[in-house]
C-alpha cells in the first residue's frame, strides 16, 4: 500500500477486537475509506483481520478485498462460501472481480460464477479467466483506463477524461512504460492526494505483468 493508516486508529482497534467492542470499532471502521480499511486488515494477524472483515457492510468489504494484499485476501476467501464469495464480487468491475477469484479451484470459480445475478457480468467475467493471466485480456477488464508512468498526475487525469469519454464505469488506472509493460495501478486515493506535478512512477501500486 502507498499510504499508511494512522498509527492511533490501528491501536485503538487491537484494543478494542479482546474486548469484543463491536459497536466503537464499527463507528471508527465507517469513518475510514475501504483502502485505509484495508491497510489495517493487512497489519493485523489474520484471526484479527477475518473479525473486522465479518463486522463490515457488503458494501465496503468488495471494495476492500480488491486492495487487500493477496495473502491475506486468500486467507479470507478460504473463510467464505462460494454464494458469499459470488454476493463480493457481484458489484466489482470485471477485472477485478476475475482477479479475486482466479486462485480459486475450477469448482469454487463455477459455483461462484453460477451465484451471480447479473448474467452479463457473469459472462464478462469467464471471458476475462479464459485468458493467460499475464496477457493483456487477462489483467485489462472492460473498464480499463491506461497511463505512463513518466507521466505527471496533471497529464494522468488529463488523458483520463478522454479515455472515461468510451467507457461506462472507470474502476482501475492502469500504469504502463514507453513499452507498454503493464507496471501498477493507481488508486482512487492516491489521484486525490497527490500534488499534480507528481510524477506517476511515484505513486503507482506496483504489478510487474507484460502486456502482450
Amino acid at each position: 500500500m502507498q499510504f499508511e493508516v494512522n498509527k492511533n486508529t490501528l491501536s485503538e482497534i487491537k484494543k478494542l477486537i479482546p474486548e469484543n467492542n463491536t459497536t466503537a470499532i464499527s463507528i471508527m471502521l465507517k469513518e475510514l475509506h475501504h483502502a485505509d480499511i484495508a491497510e489495517i486488515l493487512d497489519a493485523l494477524d489474520f484471526d484479527s483481520a477475518i473479525y473486522i472483515f465479518k463486522l463490515l457492510d457488503s458494501e465496503v468489504t468488495s471494495d476492500i478485498l480488491t486492495e487487500l494484499d493477496d495473502n491475506i485476501r486468500d486467507k479470507i476467501l478460504q473463510e467464505l462460501s462460494t454464494k458469499e464469495i459470488a454476493e463480493e464480487i457481484d458489484e466489482l468491475e470485471t477485472d477485478d472481480a476475475a482477479d479475486i477469484i482466479a486462485d480459486l479451484s475450477d469448482e469454487q470459480k463455477k459455483e461462484v460464477i453460477a451465484y451471480l445475478e447479473d448474467v452479463e457480468h457473469a459472462k464478462d467475467i469467464v471471458d476475462l479467466l479464459r485468458y493467460d493471466e499475464d496477457t493483456a485480456g487477462g489483467i485489462m477488464g472492460k473498464e480499463l483506463i491506461k497511463v505512463y508512468e513518466d507521466w505527471t498526475m496533471f497529464t494522468c487525469i488529463r488523458e483520463m477524461r478522454k479515455q472515461a469519454e468510451n467507457i461506462d464505469k472507470v474502476h482501475t488506472v492502469y500504469v504502463v512504460d514507453n513499452h507498454e509493460v503493464l507496471k501498477g495501478r493507481l488508486s482512487l486515493k492516491s489521484m486525490l492526494t497527490t500534488s499534480t506535478k507528481t510524477p506517476i512512477k511515484e505513486i503507482y501500486k506496483d504489478q510487474i505483468i507484460s502486456v502482450k
